[in-house]
């Protein structure tokens, strides 16, 4: 720990980018090193003007801040030398120096890693390919690697998570900022079944600026980048560039000609750039005898399952609620007090039942009028079924078989 404030000192210099970073470590050998480093030193590394300025402050509150941050927000704090920094990243030639994650740990080097990009606008065919290719992936054992945009890459991950996959989330900012708010569900979702990584400290705001250099963490994470839809100048293109520089895979589905957001996956193909595929196959056949037993066969689904999984209504925002509620039709439920039951009930679990009442709702309906975190609310319905207070029915509606009566 002692050492990381180090780590989390030289990272967070005003004007200097990783790069500069990078190149004072591979001068001074350590950040405690260049800390402690006479002035003089630093313009042997290369660095003068504002980079300079920033490195003679030697105050470490900062990093203490974000130490702190860190542990009451449950983030991970890895270094370039930390055996947790994945090796697939630190290949590349621009690698972060501090990672910052929030979730499950994953083992991306021993994975087969796809990202997935796109348009922010995608055209309905674009969200659909999306879906079910993430939907294919995670069923088949990949790791589904994107941001969190709206559009291809919330389709993507939706589909991954409802494939049973685990998904990683690059982004463009604090792993406690959301952005774009919207999506402020897939946030806890992929949280819950993967990981969020970012090169950035807690509390850092999502500036367009940071997406194109947050785009070569996405590509230096995964064997293989798949475009979906993209316009004939936009971001996707620039992390198929950096993929390719990284010596990795791109892959691209075809758009009808003409069509503004297949321009750019077109032309990705038409330059031999891209490999054409039509589905998660074609991107898993380059993998499978390099990565051996890493990627299964399941039963394929039908038409029918397919559009049934995708269709799944997602996590509602606050203007939806009601429609994800329906009062519960069957004869009046017992009622017990509070008093009596003060002991055996968590904060939690008081909470849901309440917010349950008569109707029958989802898991994610419940964490929009609770305000409790996805895992705790996932956590007291598992506990509240095994006492019989709620039960599960289809379509993953939960009713209460009390009613609470204060």
């Amino acid at each position: 720990m002692a050492s990381l404030k180090y780590w989390l000192w030289l990272t967070t210099r005003p004007g200097l980018q990783n790069r500069d970073s990078f190149r004072l470590l591979e001068h001074f050998g350590s950040p405690e090193a260049a800390f402690f480093a006479d002035p003089a030193e630093y313009g042997l590394a290369g660095l003068s003007g504002q980079r300079l300025a920033g490195l003679l402050d030697k105050s470490l509150e900062g990093a203490e801040r974000i130490l702190a941050d860190c542990d009451r927000l449950g983030l991970r704090v890895f270094t370039l030398r930390d055996a947790a920094y994945p090796e697939r990243l630190a290949q590349i030639d621009d690698p972060p120096c501090v990672l910052y994650a929030r979730g499950r740990e994953l083992a991306v080097d021993e994975l087969v890693s796809v990202g997935v990009v796109g348009s922010r606008r995608p055209s309905p065919y674009g969200v659909e390919l999306a879906g079910r290719l993430g939907l294919e992936l995670a069923r088949r054992g990949a790791l589904v690697v994107s941001g969190i945009a709206q559009g291809i890459d919330a389709a993507a991950l939706r589909g991954a998570l409802r494939g049973g996959g685990p998904v990683l989330s690059v982004l463009g900012c604090g792993a406690d900022v959301v952005y774009p708010r919207e999506n402020r569900w897939l946030y806890e979702d992929v949280a819950a079944a993967g990981a969020l990584i970012t090169e950035y400290p807690p509390g850092t705001p999502a500036e367009g600026w940071h997406f194109p250099i947050r785009n070569r963490i996405l590509s230096g994470l995964s064997l293989g980048v798949v475009a979906v839809e993209a316009a004939e100048r936009s971001g996707t293109l620039v992390t198929a560039r950096l993929a390719l520089e990284q010596n990795r895979d791109v892959f691209a589905f075809p758009g009808p000609v003409g069509a503004p957001m297949s321009l750019g996956t077109n032309r990705l193909i038409q330059r031999g750039e891209a490999k054409l595929v039509l589905g998660a196959a074609d991107v898993l056949c380059e993998y499978e005898d390099v990565y051996p037993g890493r990627l299964t066969r399941p039963d394929p689904l039908t038409e029918e399952e397919t559009r049934q999984r995708l269709s799944e209504p997602p996590v509602p925002a606050p203007a939806e609620e009601k429609r994800e509620e329906t009062v519960d039709k069957t004869p009046k439920r017992a009622y017990i007090t509070l008093k009596d039951y003060a002991g055996e009930m968590t904060d939690d679990e008081r909470e849901i039942l309440l917010a349950l009442g008569e109707a029958s709702m989802h898991a994610d309906a419940l964490v929009e009028r609770t305000q409790i975190p996805v895992r705790r609310v996932l956590s007291a319905l598992t506990m509240l079924q095994v006492r019989g207070w709620v039960d599960e029915g289809p379509g993953k509606r939960f009713t209460a078989a009390v009613l609470i009566k204060e």
